[in-house]
């Protein structure tokens, strides 16, 4: 079980407030974290059973869940691989093809991790990439720093035309109507 690694999993950590979170409530329980990366802990010593028990109430909390199954533990690590790549990536475009970056980065299988996706997640891996690239170009779209064209071409749509029907089918909205209906419900605070 957990307390036989010192490297822990965690689910639901997807962004740096996250791991934050999570890092203060290992701290808490008396467990010094070395490295934490989105949906993994990196601890210098094992946890004890007490530890783990104060531990998963605590994150439970805050919507965390500590993983200690295999095929958890890999959904977890294909989530963290592709939200990583998609949201907190520091260069430019997204040329890239996720089966063989997934496929290189977990060195496994692309057909089996597609598979244990689905199987656990009851969606395809590609559902949760689309999904993934266009909340970040509704991210994006509110900063309102780059053109369609220019997010188009940083998430690594062919073209602002299949942005657009990815972003229809996903929000029922085009990115146009999303980026209007954000400014009408925000008002400056020179007007408030």
């Amino acid at each position: 079980m957990i307390r036989n690694n010192k490297k822990l999993f965690v689910r639901n950590m997807v962004c740096n407030r996250c791991k934050s979170v999570v890092k203060n409530e290992f701290i808490k329980v008396g467990l010094d974290p070395v490295d934490i990366q989105l949906g993994e802990i990196t601890l210098r010593v094992a946890p004890d059973a007490g530890q783990v028990e104060k531990l998963k109430p605590a994150l439970l909390q805050h919507g965390f869940e500590l993983i200690d199954d295999k095929k958890s533990k890999m959904i977890s690590m294909i989530k963290k691989e592709v939200i990583e790549l998609i949201h907190h990536r520091k260069e430019g475009k997204l040329k890239i093809n996720f089966s063989d970056f997934l496929s290189a980065k977990l060195d496994k299988d692309y057909h089996y991790l597609s598979n244990l996706f689905s199987e656990v997640e009851g969606t395809t891996i590609e559902k949760f990439i689309i999904n993934q690239r266009i909340e970040r170009a509704k991210e994006l779209l509110v900063y309102d720093e780059l053109s369609l064209s220019e997010i188009a071409d940083q998430l690594g749509y062919s073209s602002v035309a299949h942005l657009s029907s990815q972003f229809k089918k996903v929000t029922g909205l085009t990115p146009s109507h999303f980026k209007q209906i954000r400014q009408i419900k925000r008002t400056p605070l020179d007007e408030v």
